[in-house]
């Protein structure tokens, strides 16, 4: 006879969105398990965001050596130990682990089972001879990467961004499938540790982002060493004595595409096998699980955030989602999802950041816009260091609303927080006339952008009328 347990909330998955809610929930006194049968951090942690840039990071370094000749500092060859590499990124990886460590969660008053779980009903979940009853269920579980249908690649084994970090030996010729951030990211930073690599993208690289932006960004990774192929066409992949031979049509014309090694970084799936959803009556499809805007998906007792819940796919949103869950679930708060206000960086060399509507997307949706741009070239800080390619794009209305912001260059991602703020609390761009930047530092890019908004207004006649009323008064 089964066990049956009950609790205030079930966590299905302890990645950044599930660890969230489970952390929140039980601080606050709600009784609460969490379900994880893999490495507890989830995608972020051990297989994404943290060894990703754990990799840039040794990327970057070996760039700095070979590119100091311009602070007058003589240019060397690096040296590159892969097997080192590997062991500063796990050794990263090792670092952050106990945030996200069983026993961790387990101090909190969380109960942690290291199982899958699966949908026995609308109201109960079964963990091997366990039944597990809640007043809430949230499923975390995450999102995998996909494999786009080009024939034979299900034939063949490929990295994948939860493979790629194994990695002790730098991969000679690496062939990346997919344009998108992961595989721009991945792209540059093995060409700047010493592999010869090819980039396959069937459509526009970095294609989501603002193509005006988005040319800093190819530029460098060109510059780098990166072959990019857009447009193109893969029909068939096979596996070599050598590595690999991808059969493609690019341009009109038959090519082949050689490699030692083989990267597959084209989207990502929900993870939904296995959950049993239909029994507790909930539905998805290969996007994800459906949900409102309160993140409950058709039983209403279930919540479903992050990559599993389709949309944006970045941490930072599963922890916006989390909150948003706990605010509903536990307390009668029916806080509703919005994206507006979600930030995204890719972090390439330069970085790339954006935050609301792109300038496309903000004709299509105002009409009348405004936009505001100031270079990195003319900014002090950016000039002694030497790092003055890339510019702060910013969209408003002919009122001063931000509509959206974007900048490439170098810490983007660091820089977008003060639109990201801007964007979330509704200010205006005049707030910016009253924002204070120390000098000299990169973030004075984001004020000179923002306050030629005012750049005209000595044309204005009743600028104008004032002035020489002031002058008549002396």
């Amino acid at each position: 006879m089964s066990e049956t347990s009950k609790y205030d909330l079930c966590v299905i998955g302890g990645g950044s969105g599930g660890l969230s809610v489970a952390a929140a929930s039980a601080q606050l006194g709600a009784s609460v398990v969490l379900l994880e049968s893999g490495k507890m951090g989830g995608d972020c942690l051990n297989y994404g965001c943290v060894p990703s840039k754990a990799l840039i990071a040794a990327g970057k370094a070996a760039y700095a050596q070979s590119h100091s000749a311009k602070y007058g500092v003589a240019p060397v060859t690096p040296k590159v130990d892969f097997e080192q590499v590997h062991r500063h990124i796990h050794g990263v990886i090792a670092s952050i682990e106990p945030l996200d460590s069983q026993e961790r969660f387990e101090g909190l008053g969380v109960r942690v089972i290291r199982e899958p779980g699966r949908f026995k009903s609308a109201k109960i979940l079964t963990v091997g001879d366990e039944e597990i009853k809640a007043r809430k269920f949230v499923v975390a579980t995450g999102s995998s990467p996909g494999t786009p249908p080009i024939p034979g690649l299900d034939q063949v084994p490929y990295l994948t961004n939860e493979t790629v970090f194994n990695n002790t030996k730098l991969p000679k010729d690496l062939i990346i499938i997919g344009g998108g951030p992961i595989g721009m990211e991945m792209a540059q930073a093995h060409a700047r540790l010493g592999s010869n690599v090819t980039l396959l993208e069937a459509f526009t690289p970095l294609g989501k982002d603002d193509p005006e932006l988005t040319k800093f960004v190819l530029n460098q990774v060109i510059e780098d060493g990166v072959r990019i192929l857009s447009g193109i066409k893969i029909n068939n992949v096979a596996q070599t004595k050598d590595g690999y031979a991808l059969e493609c049509e690019y341009r009109g014309k038959a090519q082949t595409i050689t490699g030692t090694t083989l990267l597959v970084a084209a989207g990502r799936v929900p993870n939904v096998e296995g959950l049993d959803l239909e029994r507790a009556g909930i539905e998805y499809s290969k996007r994800g699980i459906k949900v409102d805007k309160h993140m409950r998906t058709t039983n209403k007792n279930v919540y479903a955030i992050g990559d599993v819940a389709g949309g944006l796919q970045f941490t930072h949103m599963a922890n916006y989602h989390a909150g948003l869950v706990v605010r509903s679930a536990l307390f009668p708060l029916r806080a509703k999802e919005s994206t507006g206000h979600i930030p995204w960086v890719t972090y390439t060399d330069p970085e790339l950041a954006n935050i609301g509507l792109t300038e496309e997307q903000a004709k299509e949706e105002h009409g009348d816009i405004r936009i505001l741009r100031w270079p990195f070239a003319e900014n002090d800080r950016a000039q002694a260091e030497r790092k003055t390619l890339g510019l702060v794009k910013v969209i408003i209305t002919p009122k001063g609303k931000i509509l959206g912001a974007g900048i490439v260059g170098p810490s983007a991602g660091e820089l977008i927080h003060v639109w990201s703020l801007a964007i979330s609390s509704g200010l205006n761009i005049r707030a910016f006339t009253g924002y204070v930047v120390p000098y000299p530092t990169l973030g004075e890019v984001s004020k000179r952008a923002a306050i030629t908004h005012y750049a005209g207004l000595a044309e204005n006649k009743w600028v104008q009328m004032a002035m020489k009323v002031r002058k008549w008064l002396g």
